[in-house]
């Protein structure tokens, strides 16, 4: 996410950094490359040209320019407009306080309206809600037997009909079943349509005037860059959106769309998609996703997603496993499947600031799974004290999991080295345990 984008601008700022103090000579010389940088990541040409005006009349003022630190103020100067630009605060979905809410989810064919819907369904049924979905894309086979199964995949009931062919019938109806069921929030998932579709958008109008929809949400997929951004406007011209829901942010290293469309459409970006798992979405967070564009990471994010995951009191047995060396091999394997279950190994450690600055640093998710297999490979009995592996059983372990007695040996030694370290806060004082640790 934002990779190339975050390149280049390091490289600018770099330069900036390097110098006891600047001239207005050296600040066109930084706009210029940071114009061409948001160019070439897609970001809309009025967007980038507004951008770099601002930030280029705050970068002359004697504020940055007499200052100790001109680098850094520039810098700063940079993340508070792209702040501004993103949208200032994370604007949530809004709540009806008669319920139900109904969310109107709308956009174009294959941009992951259908799964975005279940994924922000998941997000509301974790909060304590009870949200309901509609099966109203009545264009697309497939598509209510799609929503039917991501439904029972996530626990959220699903109203639809296979013999309706009127999909404002269907979703008047689906209205009235979720007030007898007194379901707090519906999420409507229209069929997918061009926004030059005067057919297919009379007929979302109608939709809308026939449900009333609390929120219109348009999702887009971000990596068609501007085209998102330019139909994302002409569909709030047509119909009205309240918020944009972009798509596979995990898979756009630009950025461009993320950047442009706020300021371009005029409304808020709610939330983003990180990744195909049904529990990979976030709420969009401008301050944070300007922190990932340069490079300064998004540390309550990584807290937000470990939260998730680690339930507390299992996090404390964990640590007590650890102090009173008790901590097994099985402790160790459930551990990894869970940090891997928090997303792309990769992705949570750029989040880290600093970690993108260190160059050929990678992680090797495979390795994750090798470890797995292994641990599985033993006998309870091995798990629970792998002192005990000796030659043959270490062949008969790695001929189990596909890896090499190597591989075998190198596990072996991470977790007694983990073991060791572990006595380090046990044994000394002043030392405190973290609370914390996803190992």
């Amino acid at each position: 996410m934002f990779a190339s984008l975050n390149e280049k601008l390091e490289a600018v700022f770099k330069k900036l950094k390097g110098k006891g103090f600047l001239t207005s000579g050296d600040i066109d010389v930084a706009m210029k490359e940071i114009r061409l940088a948001l160019l070439e990541a897609d970001v809309n040409f009025k967007v980038v040209k507004g951008f770099v005006e601002k930030v280029k009349v705050k970068s002359l003022g004697a504020q940055v320019l007499e200052s100790l630190t001109p680098g850094q103020q520039v810098v700063k100067i940079v993340n508070d407009e792209l702040c501004i630009l993103l949208g200032k605060d994370n604007e949530k979905i809004r709540l009806s306080p008669n319920p139900p809410t109904v969310v109107l989810m709308a956009g174009l064919q294959g941009s992951g309206k259908t799964t975005t819907t279940a994924k922000i369904a998941l997000h509301f049924k974790t909060q304590g809600r009870r949200p309901m979905m509609v099966a109203a894309d009545l264009q697309r086979p497939a598509a209510i037997d799609q929503l039917i199964a991501l439904g029972k995949q996530i626990g959220v009931p699903v109203f639809f009909s296979k013999e309706e062919k009127n999909p404002v019938k269907v979703c008047r109806d689906a209205i009235a079943e979720a007030k007898k069921e007194a379901r707090d929030i519906v999420f409507v998932d229209t069929a997918g349509r061009l926004h030059i579709d005067d057919e297919l958008m009379g007929q979302l109008r109608d939709i809308k005037d026939a449900v009333l929809p609390t929120e219109t949400l348009f999702v887009a997929d971000a990596m068609t860059g501007q085209d998102a951004v330019n139909i994302a406007h002409t569909f709030n011209e047509r119909i009205g959106i309240d918020g944009i829901v972009l798509t596979k942010m995990d898979g756009d290293a630009r950025g461009g769309a993320a950047i442009s469309i706020r300021e371009v459409t005029g409304r808020p970006i709610k939330f983003i998609g990180t990744g195909e798992k049904i529990d990979m979405i976030e709420p969009f967070y401008p301050e944070r996703i300007a922190s990932r564009i340069l490079g300064m990471g998004d540390v309550l994010s990584f807290i937000e997603k470990a939260q998730q995951t680690f339930d507390e009191k299992d996090a404390e047995k964990f640590k007590d496993k650890l102090l009173t060396d008790s901590f097994t091999l099985d402790d160790l394997r459930d551990q990894l499947s869970k940090i891997r279950s928090m997303g792309p190994i990769q992705n949570l450690l750029n989040m880290i600031p600093g970690f993108n600055k260190m160059k050929g640093v990678e992680v090797d998710e495979k390795q994750f799974v090798r470890i797995e297999a292994m641990i599985n490979s033993m006998t309870k009995k091995e798990k629970r004290n792998p002192d005990i592996l000796n030659g043959s059983r270490k062949i008969r372990i790695s001929k189990g999991s596909g890896t090499t007695v190597a591989d075998v040996n190198r596990l072996l030694k991470q977790y007694k080295d983990m073991k060791k370290m572990m006595k380090m806060f046990k044994g000394k004082k002043g030392l405190k345990m973290p609370d914390f640790m996803p190992f």
